[in-house]
């Protein structure tokens, strides 16, 4: 089971906005700037994660994504739009491919 969520991120990322602006005592700006670069690290890897289940067609996310009670999306099928360009869709949505 994944120890980390997608909301403990969120909530990381949010108290450190708060020690920053905390006039007392702010945090270090350069480890505030640490804690932002890993925090891109992981939504990049995140977003590979989503896009490569749309490509093989995977409906379940990872833990990461904290859905316990979602429901699952239908898989994504590759297809062209009106114009001729690459699409992924799910039934419900359609958006362009990145390549």
């Amino acid at each position: 089971m994944a120890k980390n969520k997608l909301s403990d991120l969120r909530d990381h990322l949010f108290e450190t906005l708060e020690r920053l602006k905390d006039d007392d005592k702010p945090m270090d700006i350069a480890r505030a700037k640490a804690i932002a670069d890993v925090a891109q690290t992981i939504i990049n890897s995140a977003t590979v994660e989503v896009k490569a289940m749309d490509a093989f067609g995977h409906a379940d996310p990872s833990e990461f994504f904290d859905r316990k009670n979602a429901s699952a999306l239908p898989p994504a099928k590759a297809g062209l739009d009106g114009k001729g360009s690459p699409v992924l869709t799910n039934g419900k949505s359609v958006r362009p491919t990145t390549q």
